[in-house]
């Protein structure tokens, strides 16, 4: 037998603090102590434990099916030898005797130990799971515990959760005790730690912020879009009215900047662009440049959303913005692939392209030669035709699907044939493509 010392008194008191019931603990128990026993027999037993919860005292048997013919002495036991241990056993009962190894005391207790740590923080895990599930992607209010390195332990109330480097605005700092609005990511009830996810750089925060403060939002006047951010740099927000009598961009920033600065100062002054969202992407890709002026934009490809986007040539820099944040920012806003041209780039790679009447382009020429080739090999008679070439560029990507090979096998064999192509990307002459054309064969 074995006696597990105060098992009432725990299992009442976790009852009482973690709300775990106390049957779920006996069971809990009665499992672990069977895995301990089978640890010390190491066989296939089948093994039952029974637990009195008002006593502590448990018991371990051992379960045996009454056969005719035993086959499996462990898990089998034969009619007559139960007939001697137990007289009112029929074929197919099972005969329970207890096996309670020895000096078990020890070894029982821990497990129990072990069972009731675990079911305490599983109990825990799931009373925050029921805590939180329902504020992911909300913003709450949370005190800083400790500091470790660049990260901070942060206390949320019925849980805590640690505000990672990459989840900060940077430049912020915090002290100890200090309190500070974080957003709810999400929830990982499989993690080991703290499963709890927050952020302050994430995009959503600030979109939790402008629904805070701007009362439009809220009644649902106004609808954000798309948010977008370079977390203490810049952001841009594309917000639409659903009512035509209410500006969007004029409610979300208030009077004076009033609404938009109180955001910022949350944000550690990072600056917010409030701009109009359109169904129309050029129009849409265009408010999302700005500050810059655009000129035109122009789809080069819907399917994979690739856009070009004009700008005067005194407003290019502004277009890509220091160290390329506003383009990126307005990539992110408008889901397009952007490509920022001046007038004066764009104006030269569009004469470039065009083709004069009766000048034959590098693409031409080689599909014209494989028609040659073609026609040959048929047995067709061509004479010759006088061409007039113009000297022209061509893109690698572009001459390698001419030729039926792939560009990354055109870069390495081109430089194993001493020409140098920098990359797949790369635009080079005719009389480059014809070298290369040359020594494919």
């Amino acid at each position: 037998m074995i006696i597990i010392d105060n098992f009432n008194q725990v299992t009442a008191q976790i009852e009482t603090e973690r709300g775990i019931s106390r049957d779920v603990l006996v069971s809990a128990v009665e499992q672990a102590l069977i895995s301990a026993c089978r640890k010390k027999m190491r066989d296939e037993s089948r093994l039952e434990a029974d637990l009195n919860p008002e006593t502590g005292e448990a018991k371990i048997y051992q379960l045996k099916t009454v056969v005719k013919k035993p086959e499996d002495d462990v898990l089998e036991i034969s009619l007559k030898e139960a007939h001697i241990l137990q007289p009112a056993l029929a074929i197919g009962d099972t005969y329970r005797f207890e096996v309670t190894p020895d000096n078990f005391g020890r070894l029982a207790a821990q497990a129990a130990k072990q069972v009731i740590i675990q079911r305490i923080r599983e109990a825990e895990k799931n009373v925050v799971f029921k805590e939180f599930k329902d504020k992911i992607g909300k913003i709450i209010i949370g005190t800083i515990q400790r500091v470790e390195n660049q990260n901070y332990l942060v206390n949320l109330g019925r849980g805590e959760s640690i505000l990672g480097y990459k989840d900060q605005i940077p430049g912020e700092r915090f002290l100890a005790k200090e309190k500070l609005r974080v957003y709810v990511v999400d929830l990982d009830k499989n993690a080991k730690g703290s499963f709890i996810q927050i952020s302050r750089s994430h995009p959503g925060f600030l979109r939790e912020l402008l629904i805070q403060e701007i009362p439009e939002i809220q009644d649902g006047i106004i609808d954000i879009k798309s948010v977008a951010r370079e977390p203490g740099i810049r952001a841009k927000v594309a917000v639409k009215s659903k009512d035509l009598s209410v500006g969007a961009v004029g409610a979300c920033v208030g009077h004076m900047g009033i609404r938009i600065q109180s955001i910022t100062k949350e944000l550690g002054r990072e600056k917010i662009d409030v701009l109009e969202w359109h169904d129309d992407p050029k129009l849409f890709i265009a408010s999302a440049l700005k500050p810059a002026r655009v000129t035109d934009v122009i789809i080069s490809n819907e399917e994979d959303r690739i856009a070009i986007a004009v700008v005067p040539n005194d407003q290019l820099s502004l277009a890509i913005g220091k160290a390329g944040v506003n383009v990126r920012l307005a990539v992110k806003l408008t889901g397009w692939r952007l490509d920022v041209m001046s007038e004066e780039d764009f104006s030269k790679e569009k004469s470039a392209s065009y083709q004069p009447k009766g000048q034959l382009s590098i693409i031409e020429r080689i599909q014209r030669e494989k028609d040659l080739l073609i026609q040959q090999s048929e047995g067709v008679v061509v004479l010759p035709q006088e061409e007039d070439v113009r000297e022209e560029q061509i893109k690698v990507s572009d001459l390698a699907k001419l030729l039926g090979i792939k560009t990354k096998e055109l870069v390495e064999k081109a430089k194993s044939f001493g020409i140098d192509v920098k990359s797949t990307r790369s635009v080079i002459g005719s009389d480059i493509a014809d070298k290369i054309k040359h020594q494919l064969g």
